[in-house]
């Protein structure tokens, strides 16, 4: 994968929630390898690393629990971020604040 995982308005909600920017370099740098990781699972990305935003609630303890229940099993994380309904992409757009791209 030769993209960046962190969308903009990723890296807009990473900012929001985390305002320290080295805080923030290190959750966009875990974001990033989480994403690869669960790439395989042939679910949006940009979903999936968007639900351990919304868990972690700008919380860094939070974040570390989202990212190891993401890989855990990566459908639990989708619920538990309430992402896993057929209305996610309404629900995404409303956490992340931005149309989609």
């Amino acid at each position: 994968m030769t993209e960046d995982l962190i969308s903009a308005r990723l890296h807009a909600r990473v900012r929001r929630d985390f305002p320290d920017g080295d805080v923030a370099r290190g959750i966009e740098g875990a974001l990033r390898v989480l994403g690869a990781e669960l790439d395989a699972s042939r679910q949006s990305v940009e979903r999936l690393l968007a639900a351990v935003l919304v868990i972690a609630a700008g919380d860094v303890d939070g974040f570390r629990s989202a990212v190891r229940l993401a890989r855990l099993d990566w459908r639990d994380l989708l619920v538990a971020a309430g992402l896993a309904g057929g209305d996610w992409p309404r629900v995404l757009d409303g956490e992340l604040g931005l149309p989609r791209p």
